[in-house]
């Protein structure tokens, strides 16, 4: 199961990484240019911090109503002709979209790109069901040949230079000779896309913000594939996080100013897009039907927590991992589950369970560049830290899935321990005698050395104490 594995292979996986220096130099080469251009957009830093407390509002306002907005939501998506279908887990998402297609006589689908279809691990269903879909997103078209997962959830084949991706198309795409041209690669994927597209019999897509005042859904992209998957096939299915909602249209502008200048340095897409209603009578375009799909699995439980809620702001731009000095030096796989980096840290052990993904709100420095830069002030290092209480003291109320798991007997003894040494000045001090006399005996797999010994030698006890030694030398007086 991806979430056993992750609780046991993330060490793993992060050590295999660290020693592959094709990986780390694919990695540190984008996110440098990544973060300079980053940086050049938000150079004026009195705009910088007036746009980002707008964009924090917009989406803490939405959050904060969020039951309300999202009925509203619905309410006005009916009434402009979308369906709608509420899908508490994956699971029951995936049945919801495969009974759209197959109601519909849908054979082959297209996909612009969406984080919460990789979180459905829809492909392999509708695989699995006797229906293709295609990817459409240049990046994901790539790991979709390459049978991988994203890496990244802006940039999904980032962990890729141009060789290898010269090499997957040369034996993957019928005809292609081997080239390592950029332009010649993007029109060898365009060629091969462009019959997907007009034989394609539904349009999957996701949304990056849904506005509960119009019942419009936005969706941003630079290739022009998200309006092609949208527009040209019949049957349109939008796929979103039921987070995604926003109050008002005029909730839109900031946070259209803030994700593609935080995510690739642009100051705007080149396409946004506002779907609103199905083709309508005496329109030339646009799918027949539409429908949008609103998954919970597991927002709503970490809505109900006050703080943790600040996680679902989130507006998927991936600043955080492109300055994350953990994430730039393992990649997106070594994660295992589908949301890489620091808001992965924070958004897959609540949606999975810190019984799961327990490991990961600790891989991390606390180092607070991911707080920096987040265009809507989700103060990710104190989450995490929280993450990590919760995970061996659950606080009381509402708890976060699988609190507690990491807590074990020795170590709450050792930190009982811990407080009765740092209590009393006597205690302390007859402690650290003993240790500077017996801790050397200790053997490396003792319960409190274990984590620490595996990855580095034991330390050795001083015979003296540091106060002992001060005073030896006449720096502080007894």
């Amino acid at each position: 199961m991806a979430a056993e594995a992750s609780k046991m292979e993330f060490g793993a996986k992060a050590h295999v990484a660290l020693n592959d220096p094709k990986l780390r130099a694919n990695f540190r080469r984008a996110m440098d240019g990544l973060m300079t251009k980053r940086a050049a957009q938000f150079a004026d830093e009195a705009e910088w911090n007036a746009l980002r407390a707008r964009g924090a509002a917009a989406r803490a306002n939405a959050l904060a109503k969020l039951p309300e907005l999202l009925e509203q939501l619905e309410a006005n998506c009916l009434r402009n002709g979308i369906h709608v279908h509420w899908a508490e887990t994956t699971a029951e998402a995936n049945a919801i979209v495969l009974g759209i297609l197959e109601a519909a006589g849908a054979r082959t689908v297209i996909k612009g790109k969406s984080m919460v279809t990789e979180e459905m691990h829809l492909n392999a269903h509708l695989e699995k069901h006797g229906i293709t879909p295609v990817e459409s997103d240049l990046g994901e078209y790539i790991i979709q040949l390459a049978g991988e997962a994203p890496s990244h959830i802006v940039m999904p084949c980032i962990h890729k230079n141009k060789t290898e991706i010269a090499e997957l198309f040369h034996d993957k795409i019928e005809g292609q000779p081997y080239t390592e041209n950029v332009d010649e690669l993007t029109a060898a994927a365009r060629a091969a896309l462009r019959g997907a597209f007009a034989g394609a019999d539904a349009g999957i897509s996701g949304v990056n913000f849904a506005v509960a005042e119009t019942g419009t859904l936005v969706l941003i992209e630079n290739e022009g594939n998200g309006r092609l998957s949208t527009t040209l096939p019949p049957l349109h299915i939008a796929v979103t996080g039921i987070e995604k909602v926003l109050e008002k249209l005029d909730d839109v502008p900031p946070l259209l100013s803030l994700l593609p200048r935080s995510a690739t340095g642009q100051p705007i897409t080149t396409y946004v897009n506002m779907i609103s209603s199905p083709r309508k009578e005496g329109e030339k375009d646009g799918p027949k039907a539409v429908h949008l799909v609103l998954l919970d699995n597991g927002r709503s439980r970490v809505h109900g927590d006050t703080e943790l809620r600040d996680t679902l702001r989130c507006i998927r731009c991936a600043a955080c991992m492109n300055h994350c000095p953990v994430y730039t030096r393992v990649g997106g796989h070594t994660y295992t589950f589908t949301y890489p980096g620091p808001i992965g840290k924070l958004l897959t052990p609540q949606i999975e369970g810190l019984d799961c993904a327990g490991d990961q709100p600790h891989a991390s420095t606390l180092c607070r560049a991911c707080a920096d830069v987040c265009p809507v002030q989700i103060p990710i290092p104190d989450l995490l830290v929280r993450l990590r209480t919760e995970s061996v003291r659950p606080t009381q109320g509402q708890a976060v899935k699988g609190a507690g798991s990491s807590a074990t007997t020795s170590e709450t003894l050792g930190w009982k321990g811990w407080t009765l040494l740092y209590a009393s000045p006597l205690v302390y001090r007859i402690g650290t005698k003993m240790l500077g006399w017996f801790g050397n005996l200790m053997p490396s797999s003792a319960p409190m050395l274990k984590q620490w010994t595996s990855v580095r030698t034991k330390p050795k006890f001083a015979p003296k104490s540091l106060h002992e030694l001060a005073r030896e030398k006449g720096y502080c007086d007894e």
